[in-house]
């Protein structure tokens, strides 16, 4: 694919995404926002005794998720561990305990990272019981944290900020179900398979046996993308042609991918009764995914002139462009599918992919992550601005107090320590370190040491991909990559819901001349900036080491 059938590509899918913007940020708006409840989701709620009319304080809110999502964690685990005494198991044994706990971390988390073949390691009910089922409640209580802190913007002197099995139980049922549902028939009509025929062995044409595997694909493969999850039914993940089979159905994958994500700010503005702060997060999100999705496609174009190789790990019928949209919107959401080996791409373009995740995945980010991590940031920008130009810093018509700052700096940091923390016990620790560059790195080296970065990094924002050179399963990297992703989803999650409960109490501060106006092209450029600074900085030491320095060589 050249440059201007990439150009197009772009294209085709913006329009999308801008046709799909207000429709679905007005529904999502109606449905958090509504007080009627559907029989299904009454009849859900009097089976685990909730009354949907009743509110929570933040406190009651983070132990729901908590204990909800301790469950799904268990249920997981159990699953994988009892596989081989379960229907539909296809004669798998069970998967060994430091997989399974990495393996219902990672799906818990919304993270899907796999240290493992999914096709000869789970059967098709941990996959479809287990896995695919976390695909959609991990995606809901992502959205319901940050539904939860949109209403804490918009209300005013309360204790409550919502209801988290009204929210998680919406988020499935009205939002994320029939998406699913039209995004796998769809898929099935592009070519990605829908059976239950086990392995199947057949003869090449040159006399040759091999063995194919089948399942269940277009439903787990339209919510794994949609819920931004992003693990694959195949080892190969998007660049199975069981999975994405043609150049539309590529297109579908990444209008999936950034669907949500993009259409939250609509939400987000609609709910507070100001559309225009919603465009102002829109146009940052559009902004840092534009840059960053043109600076790793040049990137790419530019090894393929330089390096006859440079194809090998991308898609012939996708090309560069076509990898490097997914790869851009893969790691700038929290999904994390790949229709490309991020290996593969240049070092300076695999420090783009990188780069997109130490973001903190707020361009557009994961599905409810994004918006709370931009909302968080946006905040820590207003206060900054505020003091530059000697005003009481404030957002939305909420002060920006000690409280507040040191909640959203609490979050900041949550990220960059567990990267950098994992990253540097994997090196430092002597007998760690002996059994990760002995074990884990097939590339010694620096690219060695970006795979390790890569992979915690990957952990820590709950995203998933990996650069396929280090090999995972091992007992370090399965506790250490599986902590992080639990620690990097739930840590954050404390801090926005008591930063929510914290705004939530705030009576709104009246518009005057003295304040800041935080819709306009200043405020997005400046949030732009905040972005980059407060996190992508943090990571420039420990990028000089690996692809900074390999992509100087």
């Amino acid at each position: 694919m050249g440059v201007w059938p990439a150009v197009a590509s772009f294209l085709a899918v913006a329009l999308l995404l801008a046709a799909l913007y207000r429709p679905l940020g007005d529904y999502m708006a109606r449905l958090y926002s509504t007080d009627k409840n559907l029989a299904l989701e009454r009849g859900f709620y009097r089976v685990i005794g909730v009354d949907p009319g009743s509110r929570q304080s933040w406190q009651s809110y983070l132990r729901s998720i908590l204990a909800f999502s301790a469950v799904g964690l268990l249920l997981v685990y159990v699953l994988q561990r009892t596989q081989q005494l379960l229907p539909g198991s296809l004669g798998l044994p069970a998967v060994p305990e430091g997989l399974a706990f990495n393996t219902a971390a990672s799906f818990v988390a919304n993270t899907n990272w796999q240290s493992y073949s999914p096709e000869v390691t789970v059967g098709y009910t941990v996959q479809m019981a287990g896995l695919a089922v976390q695909n959609f409640l991990s995606a809901a209580v992502g959205l319901a944290v940050a539904v939860a802190l949109v209403r804490a913007f918009a209300s005013r002197k309360e204790a409550a900020i919502g209801n988290f099995w009204t929210d998680m139980t919406r988020s499935v049922v009205r939002l994320l179900l029939p998406i699913a549902f039209v995004s796998a028939l769809l898929l099935l009509l592009g070519g990605v398979i829908q059976n239950f025929n086990g392995f199947t062995s057949v003869t090449g044409l040159a006399g040759g046996t091999s063995t194919i595997p089948g399942g269940p694909v277009a439903s787990q493969e339209a919510i794994k993308l949609l819920g931004t999850n992003g693990g694959g039914f195949f080892n190969a993940n998007s660049s199975h042609p069981f999975e994405n089979p043609s150049a539309w159905t590529n297109l579908l994958q990444v209008v999936l991918m950034l669907v949500i994500p993009f259409s939250l700010p609509r939400t987000f503005g609609t709910l507070i009764g100001d559309r225009k702060q919603g465009y102002a997060i829109l146009a940052a999100m559009a902004t840092i995914f534009t840059v960053s999705l043109a600076a790793m496609t040049a990137l790419e174009f530019s090894a393929s002139s330089a390096l006859a190789g440079s194809m090998e790990g991308k898609e012939q019928r996708f090309g560069i462009a076509g990898s490097t949209l997914f790869g851009t919107t893969s790691t700038a959401t929290s999904t994390g599918a790949v229709n490309s080996m991020h290996d593969s791409f240049s070092p300076l373009g695999g420090m783009l992919a990188m780069l997109n995740m130490m973001l903190g995945e707020v361009a557009p980010g994961g599905v409810g992550s994004g918006l709370y991590g931009m909302l968080v940031l946006a905040l820590v920008a207003s206060f900054i601005a505020g003091l530059l130009v000697g005003r009481t810093p404030e957002y939305l018509g909420k002060k920006i107090g000690p409280r507040e700052i040191k909640l959203a700096s609490l979050y900041l940091l949550t990220m960059p320590t567990l990267v950098l923390a994992g990253t540097a016990l994997s090196f430092a620790v002597p007998g760690i370190r002996e059994d990760v560059q002995g074990t884990s790195i097939y590339n010694p080296g620096l690219h060695g040491f970006s795979e390790v970065l890569y992979a915690f990094t990957s952990a820590a924002n709950n995203n998933g991909s990996a650069f396929a050179g280090l090999t995972a399963n091992t007992p370090w990297l399965n506790t250490a990559l599986g902590l992080a992703m639990l620690l990097g989803r739930f840590l954050p999650m404390i801090f926005v819901l008591a930063l929510a409960g914290s705004l939530a109490a705030q009576d709104r501060v009246p518009v005057t001349a003295g304040t800041l106006p935080t819709h306009r092209p200043q405020a997005v450029l400046m949030l732009c900036g905040v972005t980059v600074i407060v996190t992508a900085l943090t990571f420039f030491p420990v990028l000089a080491l690996g692809p900074l320095a390999e992509g100087l060589l």
